[in-house]
């Protein structure tokens, strides 16, 4: 059956979070999301994990037969009409890199891991937009599977985010895993949960804030179960929590527990979310929790509509970066220039719109190791790439940046281990080259005669003879190249014309 494709104001996302895989597809109009279709699958990814953090192969292939059912449901969906995100469970999983290229086959779409802090900015994103745009302080709680994350934002805007590895498949295992439920089990669980909080406490006191907003499962089941059951009125309260709390001990077990407003595929992690809530009420001093019905998902489609009108959050991180590490404007201007010049040469018009906006992003933050250190700066330049919290960029991504700014100078024959892409030469060379023309950090100016082929061995650089003749460094620089592109396995020529 071919597949028809949606209209461009159709968009989809896909949540693999650690308890629920989630798919929402939406419309767009007038920059409001309006849903259209939702699937929802209980698959429990973070279970799965071991103590030594590998995904077991049941819950793989349970995880995997969910995203052959969502992979249906995209056919048809061109890249930038969707989003994929991997959370915590994801961040972990030692054999992940494994699971996620077989779930991108079945789904047909890249899968993006995304920080702890990035997962807070856009589960933000979600809440607030379907929230009243008042101008009060809001704290933000989503407790997730595996990881919890805090913010502290005003109307559309994160101030402040966190994420802690607290969730309610992972404590509900570890606190309540024989299916008992005790006075001293939840003392341990919220007891743990408190200290986790403990650290984060002096950021987000209840001076700090006017309005505590629960987001995601947990807080929706505990709204649902404690107003049902007259245990609190409309909000989350801690009274209400406390009352829940002795119900559960009473009963023993949670076999023996049947509330009215407890979903079934709810029940097995309820009692890990209840004793961290309870923890992050007492430890944060929260009195009431109102729950907002957005979270990641609605958050991952705003912001990918945000990219597609131009308001990408990564344009805005890398700004902000070149301001934090002083890079200098002229040079990284004039290098990302040339290198996108390079790169399109080399492209020969068939140019990666992908590829195209990392080299630029690469190149206006090539330098930002500078801070740290001029020896061997482009090191320090890939690891704060690679490990710094980068809104709106995915682990993917940053790693791609991380390879491009670590192979713009040094030793070629390392960057064998760290390119996995073999599409990423091309834009290495790029930049390595236009960082090589502006060596001398100034407005130099460049050969009449300049060009750039892919070749079936490697590459081959041609340049105005005249201009090789003036600039004698230079040259020399470009013919020590040949040697460096060789411990890299290519042919790399210099060729005056």
């Amino acid at each position: 059956m071919t597949a028809v494709t949606p209209p461009h104001d159709i968009l989809a996302t896909v949540d693999l979070g650690s308890n629920s895989f989630r798919l929402q597809v939406s419309r767009v109009v007038d920059d409001q999301l309006y849903p259209l279709d939702m699937l929802k699958e209980t698959v429990r990814l973070g279970a799965g994990l071991s103590a030594d953090k590998w995904l077991d192969d049941d819950t793989q292939e349970r995880a995997l037969a969910c995203l052959a059912r969502f992979g249906e449901r995209l056919r048809g969906f061109v890249p930038a009409q969707v989003r994929v995100v991997g959370t915590n469970t994801l961040r972990i999983a030692r054999n992940a890199a494994q699971f996620i290229a077989r779930a991108e086959a079945l789904l047909g779409f890249p899968i993006e891991i995304i920080a702890g802090r990035e997962e807070a900015r856009l589960i933000y994103i979600g809440a607030s937009h379907s929230l009243p745009a008042t101008r009060e302080k809001r704290l933000v709680v989503d407790i997730g599977g595996g990881s919890t994350e805090f913010i502290i934002g005003c109307q559309y805007k994160s101030l402040l985010t966190e994420s802690l590895p607290l969730g309610c498949v992972s404590y509900s295992l570890r606190y309540f895993g024989d299916g008992r439920l005790t006075k001293s089990q939840f003392r341990d669980a919220t007891l743990a949960a408190r200290s986790e909080v403990q650290r984060i406490r002096h950021e987000y006191i209840s001076s700090e804030w006017q309005l505590a907003v629960g987001t995601s499962g947990t807080a929706r089941s505990l709204r649902d179960i404690l107003e049902i059951n007259d245990y609190s009125a409309a909000d989350i309260t801690l009274a209400g929590m406390e009352r829940l709390r002795a119900e559960l001990i009473k009963r023993g077990a949670m076999k023996n527990v049947s509330l009215n407003g407890l979903k079934s595929d709810r029940a097995p992690v309820l009692p890990g979310g209840l004793a961290i809530m309870i923890g992050i009420f007492e430890e944060l001093e929260i009195d009431k929790m109102t729950v907002a019905e957005g979270a990641l998902r609605d958050g991952v489609l705003y912001d990918l509509l945000g990219r597609q009108r131009e308001r990408d959050m990564r344009e805005t991180t890398v700004t902000q970066f070149k301001r934090r590490y002083h890079v200098e404007e002229a040079q990284a201007g004039r290098v990302m220039i040339l290198a996108e010049r390079f790169l399109t040469m080399l492209s020969e018009g068939g140019l990666d719109p992908d590829l195209h906006k990392r080299l630029l992003w690469s190149a206006k933050l090539h330098e930002i190791g500078l801070s740290i250190s001029h020896t061997a700066y482009h090191k320090h330049s890939a690891y704060i790439l690679q490990n710094a919290d980068m809104p709106g960029f995915s682990r993917r991504e940053q790693n791609v940046l991380a390879t491009l700014v670590l192979g713009h100078r040094g030793d070629m024959g390392k960057m064998l281990q760290s390119v996995d892409d073999p599409a990423l030469w091309p834009a290495i060379l790029s930049l390595r080259l236009a960082a090589l023309f502006y060596r001398s950090r100034n407005a130099v100016e460049l050969p009449t005669s300049l060009d750039l082929k892919c070749h079936s061995r490697g590459f081959a650089l041609y340049v105005d003879k005249s201009w090789m003749d003036a600039n004698p460094l230079t040259a020399n620089t470009f013919h020590q190249e040949v040697a460096q592109w060789k411990n890299a396995g290519f042919l790399f020529e210099v060729l005056a014309v």
